[in-house]
């Protein structure tokens, strides 16, 4: 097993340590409603938005289907199992938690069932609704989604907690998200992420894919931690000469050599930044940004050999973004959030600006 070198410095720790407390607030100027969630699917419904639709034919069925009390893997199994299929042919676009009233779609690799029978056939066997069933060429895949639609009860906030939340929804829509990992990624127990140190260390589990998936928590906790760093140098609501900038109308990302030459589109939305997702291949930032990640490389104690060793490519997250969609209004049991969410954002990072609860753990993606 690897040894972290001796000179790391602790600032990362906390982040793997509590994922979350230690992550800044983007309305910290601003108080909170406090409340807090109750994980009853009634109160925590979400729904894909789907990125294309079926085309009516192909080998591939697909499913809208509505649970409640199942992982998406669980329900993926049962899919397997229920017709025969290796895992491999049973598609879906994202993980949901089992804590909520979930609708999403799942693909079949059923060239010559009939459509209507699968659907039968899954409502009579499984605890779910089929909403509907059809054909398309291709497996539904990782990603293929366009994003999230949530409906999320805050209960018990405040007394003046109506009021509170339409100013710190003025304030988000002004200044945007800090796009954070949220408490799923990291666990019941919020240990994905030491877990996930061990395995690159050369220690953890022996499962490949429950390797892959603590890996995977690991580089999401130093993502944050950059982030949280970002913003406490205040660098949240600018463009830095150096940084990987995404465009959000095709989702291609550049090197911005000149900040205040693509400001104006930056203040248009019409691109943000994107944080390092850690890995041996990943494209790494310029200037002062690329010196920030190589900060928390070396303060993690890593290495790209490290990190090519343990087969972890990397990537570019979206660092900030505005939801598609934020609204608040009262609810017999405190205040309904509506939220629609570019796939990938979590809305704890939206709720938590709004209830000042640095840990709120919510089912989600």
């Amino acid at each position: 097993m690897q040894e972290m070198p001796k000179n790391a410095a602790n600032w990362i720790e906390p982040f793997l340590a509590q994922p979350l407390r230690s992550l800044p607030f983007v309305t910290a100027d601003l108080p909170g409603i406090g409340g807090e969630i109750k994980s009853v699917p009634a109160h925590f419904v979400v729904e894909e938005m789907a990125l294309y639709e079926p085309l009516g034919e192909g080998d591939h069925i697909y499913v809208r289907l509505t649970r409640e009390g199942w992982t998406t893997r669980a329900l993926q199994k049962k899919l397997v199992a229920l017709f025969g299929l290796r895992e491999v042919d049973v598609g879906c676009a994202g993980l949901k938690d089992r804590h909520a009233r979930v609708t999403q779609t799942f693909s079949l690799l059923l060239p010559e069932a009939d459509e209507a029978a699968v659907g039968g056939h899954i409502q009579e066997a499984l605890p779910v609704e089929v909403g509907w069933v059809r054909r398309h060429r291709n497996k539904l895949k990782a990603g293929h989604l366009l994003g999230n639609r949530f409906h999320v009860v805050v209960q018990r906030p405040e007394r003046d907690a109506m009021a509170r939340s339409e100013v710190i929804a003025q304030a988000l829509q002004a200044r945007g998200i800090a796009n954070y990992y949220g408490a799923q990624r990291f666990g019941v127990n919020g240990d994905n992420a030491l877990r996930g140190r061990e395995v690159l260390l050369g220690g953890g589990p022996r499962e490949r894919w429950l390797r892959r998936f603590l890996l995977s928590a690991y580089q999401s906790a130093l993502f944050n931690a950059w982030l949280a760093e970002r913003i406490r140098r205040g660098w949240f609501d600018r463009l830095l000469t150096g940084d990987i900038a995404k465009k959000a109308d095709t989702g291609g990302l550049f090197q911005v050599t000149d900040a205040g030459a693509e400001q104006s589109r930056f203040l248009k939305q019409e691109i943000t930044y994107t944080g390092p997702i850690y890995g041996s291949r990943m494209r790494w930032a310029g200037g002062e940004p690329g010196n920030l990640e190589s900060e928390v490389l070396e303060v993690a104690g890593l290495t790209v050999e490290m990190l090519r060793r343990a087969r972890l490519d990397g990537s570019r997250r979206m660092a900030r973004f505005f939801p598609w969609e934020l609204g608040v209004e009262p609810h017999p049991d405190g205040l309904l959030f509506t939220l629609a969410l570019p796939k990938g954002a979590y809305a704890t990072a939206v709720l938590r600006e709004f209830m000042k609860v640095a840990d709120v753990a919510l089912p989600e993606e």
